[in-house]
């Protein structure tokens, strides 16, 4: 790579595998930008990026085209990518949501196998599905074939103890605290082994 580096070629991996070209930005305004959402002066942002003061500050000017040495330097010393200094800084106003659930507050859907509490659905359009479950079943028969569906699912155990089954793997038992994560196109169903229903949270992906 050249020693100078202009915006136009910096080329950003997207988490399918594609480049995307990055927009055009304003790299000392960024810079400056970065800096101070640190709270950093002139004096520290240098030194923890590794550059004299006088560079970092020719760079916040515009008085010089840094070269790539550089720029991965003051990345570092950012503690983001390269890339993401030509990167417009997303939309936090718009983008900031929160939502608080009270414990009991949930929707109930019951059916043979599980007792749902959906959580979090006063949010729209989300990409994450999450509900808590408590576990009816106590043999696999009780299922009519298997449970699967389109995303990817993590599951935490919050009570008791379950035995996970899935299509392509040996069944799991596992107890408070214990995770899995899978592709929810495989195969699953849940089953507690303990005196008491078990409980877990479940949270699916939606895209």
């Amino acid at each position: 790579m050249s020693d100078s580096v202009s915006p136009s070629l910096i080329r950003i991996a997207r988490a399918d595998g594609e480049a995307e070209r990055a927009r055009p930005l304003d790299l000392p305004s960024r810079v400056r930008a970065l800096r101070k959402a640190k709270g950093w002066t002139l004096e520290q942002a240098a030194k923890q990026a590794g550059l004299a003061r006088s560079t970092l500050s020719k760079i916040e000017n515009g008085q010089m085209s840094p070269t790539y040495a550089a720029l991965k330097k003051l990345a570092v010393g950012l503690d983001i990518s390269v890339p993401q200094l030509f990167t417009p800084p997303s939309d936090t106003a718009q983008s900031a949501r929160l939502s608080v659930g009270r414990a009991g507050e949930g929707a109930a859907h019951l059916t043979t196998t599980y007792e749902h509490e959906m959580l979090a659905e006063d949010v729209p359009d989300k990409s994450m599905l999450p509900y808590r479950a408590r576990i009816r079943a106590r043999d696999v028969g009780e299922f009519d074939g298997w449970v699967r569906h389109d995303g990817e699912e993590f599951l935490f155990v919050l009570t008791g103890i379950i035995r996970l089954y899935t299509e392509h793997f040996e069944p799991v038992e596992m107890r408070r605290g214990d995770s899995a994560y899978y592709n929810a196109t495989m195969g699953h169903n849940v089953i507690s082994v303990s005196a008491e229903d078990a409980t877990i949270l479940w949270v699916t992906t939606l895209r």
